[in-house]
């Protein structure tokens, strides 16, 4: 790690020890070269993700960064965002008067890799079912019941991800991963860690199963869908991890929550979208903060008891449940309006991927040029969360 970088994690918790980082990923489709941006800025400024949580774009964003070596995770992100671009019809150039034309190139382009996507899909990701049962309303076996067939995906990943490497805590600069998954029988959100459990290229295509486009993915015995249908935002995850310890998460959200009142049909998908899978992750902080200040006060209390009421047993219960750690959240999202179109997500035309890298890449470089962790807190309050948010312009 650089000095600077080194001096900014020291800092943040006044004189400790250097604090985890964690890479807290949101799920969104083609908004996910916005996350691979931020990582750029976190890798090159030496913030190496101790754990990377995902879910759905955020779950393949997070494999790739945990399957590789150091070294190689930036050029990964960057082979898989290239594979899964689709090519521009129009160029700039064509154009000669570039300052008139932005905005209908970028809608042509736009509207052109939509289309080609709901009708051909995605190379190296998933591709339409022909003569598809399930698209006429008839009965498919579960794991077929979809628009689309995410085999090209599995392929890819198994070529840029080294799921051993993930599954070796003992590799050198090891990463933690966790991708999140919903059961469909029961809805239940399951976490699939590293740390507990093998991972495999299953768990990644569980994670991003978004119906009805994307088919269920079954593992031991139980079907899975995105975990984004449950919550989207995986913070809740890293909020809850034992032991608890000294953090600086970077939170990458991809939808946003305000917006303004739709007026045609395409504004209102939009809005839908945003609200179903806009962050949630005020209500979990606001309850995590209640949590902490109740366990901070035991701690305190703890320390000003006489040492002959220290070893009671229901004494050291409750210290037990004290916790005097703290979390710094830094939060970026993703705040371009793409003209309010509901299909933003499954844009995936090369300048408007290339765009989003781009914009999250400057978003975190000025997020780690003003290290605002370092800004003092009440010890009362467990997480401290830090907005980093960009201009709203179009991708």
């Amino acid at each position: 790690m650089n000095s600077a970088a080194d001096s900014h994690l020291h800092r943040a918790i006044h004189g400790k020890k250097k604090p985890r980082v964690v890479l807290a990923l949101q799920g969104g489709g083609a908004l996910g070269a916005y996350q691979a941006g931020v990582y750029q800025a976190l890798h090159e400024n030496s913030f190496a993700p101790d754990w990377v949580v995902g879910t759905s774009i955020g779950a393949i964003n997070a494999a790739l960064i945990a399957g590789n070596p150091c070294e190689l995770r930036l050029e990964r992100l960057r082979e898989f965002w290239q594979k899964v671009s689709q090519h521009d019809p129009l160029s700039f150039a064509l154009i000669p008067d570039i300052a008139n034309s932005h905005d209908f190139l970028q809608r042509v382009n736009v509207w052109s890799a939509t289309a080609r996507a709901m009708t051909q899909g995605i190379a190296n990701f998933f591709t339409p079912r022909l003569f598809n049962p399930f698209a006429l309303g008839l009965r498919a076996d579960p794991e077929l019941a979809s628009f689309y067939d995410t085999t090209p995906l599995a392929a890819t990943l198994r070529e840029l991800v080294d799921f051993d490497r993930i599954n070796d805590a003992n590799a050198a600069d090891a990463v933690r991963l966790t991708v999140n998954a919903v059961q469909v029988t029961n809805a239940k959100l399951v976490n699939f860690d590293s740390r507990s459990q093998p991972l495999g290229v299953e768990h990644v295509l569980a994670s991003g199963a978004l119906p009805p486009a994307f088919p269920p993915v079954r593992i031991d015995g139980e079907l899975y869908w995105d975990g984004g249908l449950y919550s989207n935002t995986p913070l809740e995850t890293v909020l809850e991890d034992k032991p608890r310890v000294d953090t600086l998460c970077f939170m990458v959200d991809l939808w946003y929550a305000e917006g303004e009142e739709p007026t045609t049909f395409d504004q209102v998908q939009a809005r839908q979208k945003a609200v179903t899978f806009a962050s949630r992750s005020e209500r979990h902080i606001e309850a995590f903060n209640e949590k902490h200040a109740l366990r901070h006060r035991l701690r305190t209390l703890f320390d000003k008891l006489p040492p002959e009421l220290r070893d009671d047993p229901v004494i050291k219960e409750l210290c037990a449940a004290g916790c005097g750690t703290s979390m710094h959240v830094v939060r970026l999202q993703y705040s371009a309006h793409d003209w309010h179109t509901s299909s933003k997500d499954i844009n995936f035309s090369a300048g408007s991927v290339e765009w989003r890298w781009q914009q999250g890449y400057q978003d975190a470089l000025h997020a780690l040029a003003e290290p605002c962790w370092e800004e003092a807190w009440s010890p009362d309050q467990g997480i401290v969360v830090h907005d980093v948010h960009g201009d709203a312009v179009s991708a």
